[in-house]
């Protein structure tokens, strides 16, 4: 099962842009949580916004009321809209999944972890 992140590019400040993620090549069992990090070269990966399977969601403060993170986690799908775009927002966008891979895995509640390849989002005049 991969991961497949797309919707990143280039944009000036105050833009908008959709990213979307959604997993291939398999199935889940069940999903627990999905999210979206962003990572700078020369600094750590860091959490932007997370969605739960019962629909609560968090997110950063550095993106509270710009982005808003939705999908359909039954499903393995996730969205980040995110609107009034900084030149700090730019980075590598990373989704992210929390699962049980299989009912086997279910069973021995064995958590395993999903990420997609990144897409880069350039937020510049």
């Amino acid at each position: 099962v991969q991961l497949q992140a797309s919707g990143g590019g280039s944009v000036q400040p105050g833009g908008s842009l959709r990213l979307s993620c959604a997993a291939s090549g398999g199935s889940i069992y069940r999903t627990i949580t999905m999210s979206w990090y962003r990572q700078v070269p020369g600094r750590e990966r860091e959490l932007v916004a997370r969605m739960s399977s019962d629909g609560t969601t968090d997110s950063s403060d550095s993106v509270k009321g710009r982005f808003t993170i939705s999908g359909d986690i039954a499903n393995s799908m996730v969205y980040l809209q995110m609107n009034a775009l900084e030149p700090e927002d730019t980075a590598v966008y990373y989704c992210h999944s929390q699962a049980y891979a299989s009912l086997y895995e279910y069973r021995r509640r064995r958590r395993q972890e999903f990420w997609g390849q990144g897409t880069l989002v350039t937020v510049s005049s």
